[in-house]
């Protein structure tokens, strides 16, 4: 088949792109507003993409809570997404208001960073805390910009739980990185699995 954007007229009952696209690595950020409020958030468009100086990027559709708070702090932290995780990192996900601390609402523990505000996920195997380098709007081939807003940082500090070191390694056979991939598919280090999106509020 081939089909045509943005018209899209691929005639399958849900988008291709993200399940071409993958797997992708997760970008787990966490965040603090002006006033102080914790934000939790999983990105799926997210990567490494220098590493002179160690910088990443994540981006978002739409100015959610974690660009307003980083535009706001100019800082973040990327947690590391294993699959002891998979599970909270997926809650995080949820809809939910900007006075709302993900953390608190999925009860995920949080410990302090270093050379940042924002904590980090406490469970996590690594956790890369950054400084703001950019917030830039993507631009269409046309010229025309659009809703999905790329965050550039910094990595200024990396946290590794030492246990996920061996021989002088990051060991991923004990990290067991989760990826994402398309639909509501995610991929393990045994193979793909499905998490479904969180309602807001949660369902009593």
């Amino acid at each position: 088949m081939y089909y045509t954007l943005p018209q899209n007229d691929h005639g399958l009952p849900h988008d291709p792109f993200k399940a071409i696209v993958a797997p992708r690595p997760i970008g787990w950020i966490s965040s603090i507003s002006a006033d102080g409020v914790a934000n939790l958030a999983p990105y799926s468009f997210f990567n490494a993409v220098s590493s002179t100086p160690h910088i990443v990027m994540f981006s978002s559709a739409g100015w959610k809570d974690s660009v307003a708070n980083i535009s706001a702090t100019g800082e973040f932290v990327c947690n590391y997404v294993g699959e002891n995780l998979a599970e909270p990192m997926n809650a995080t996900s949820v809809p939910a208001p900007s006075d709302v601390d993900e953390f608190d609402f999925a009860a995920i523990a949080s410990a302090p960073s270093r050379q940042v505000a924002p904590p980090r996920v406490a469970d996590a195997w690594a956790a890369l805390e950054c400084r703001l380098c950019e917030i830039t709007a993507a631009k269409a081939a046309d010229g025309s910009t659009t809703d999905n807003w790329l965050v550039f940082g910094e990595v200024v500090g990396v946290y590794i739980d030492d246990r996920a070191i061996r021989d002088g390694r990051f060991e991923v056979d004990i990290a067991r990185p989760v990826a994402r991939l398309g639909y509501l598919d995610f991929a393990g280090i045994d193979g793909r699995f499905e998490l479904k999106r969180p309602d807001w509020p949660r369902p009593k």
